[in-house]
């Protein structure tokens, strides 16, 4: 079977490419005016083909910020205890695992990350603002080899990810296998926060 675990990581090793894996229509677009106005390097614009739903920009931020590489899309109320980081379809899970731990008391940012290249390009100021240095206690989760996000979660964080070829069954049965579920990320957490 295509087991394409393997495939961010590879092109995000390709020197001077820049790879951005939107989470949703809204960040497709900003993906595509990123790419047309890069003028030195390559862009690989990585999407899925599964069914994703529209995040609800009212409630949560814009996506004009993709042009940044990694945004804050949905913050906490006060001081975070926890970041969640994603990109591509794992956004909208980030975003559904916060909300079950906020109701659990927990203040939770999610930061979506659809670019490494462009976020490592903006300045300190502005990668401190979205990962603050002092908030370690950080997850991220993307269906792919985790490899590039140890330099994000800090070394007490976790990565959700898939290190594996081999399964084969539908969908919604290898989210689970896998842990890309809500319950395994806020069980995750809650490890975490102990």
């Amino acid at each position: 079977t295509h087991q394409p675990v393997e495939h961010l990581a590879a092109l995000r090793a390709i020197p001077n490419l820049t790879v951005i894996r939107p989470a949703d229509a809204n960040e497709t677009i900003e993906a595509w005016k990123a790419a047309l106005s890069a003028e030195k390097n390559p862009t690989a614009l990585v999407l899925t083909r599964q069914k994703v739903p529209v995040i609800d920009r009212r409630k949560y931020a814009s996506a004009e910020n993709l042009s940044k590489g990694a945004y804050v899309i949905k913050d906490s109320h006060g001081e975070p205890d926890l970041i969640l980081l994603a990109s591509g379809s794992e956004v909208s899970l980030a975003i559904e695992a916060a909300e079950v731990l906020e109701e659990k008391s927990f203040a939770v940012r999610v930061v979506s990350m659809p670019s490494f290249e462009l976020f490592e390009k903006q300045s300190q100021a502005y990668k401190n603002e979205v990962l603050p240095p002092e908030l370690t206690k950080r997850i991220a989760i993307e269906m792919a080899v985790s490899q590039g996000w140890e330099k994000y979660v800090c070394p007490e964080g976790k990565i959700i990810g898939i290190e594996t070829f081999g399964a084969s069954a539908p969908y919604k049965q290898l989210l689970e296998k896998y842990g890309f579920t809500v319950e395994n990320v806020v069980e995750t957490a809650l490890q975490l926060l102990k």
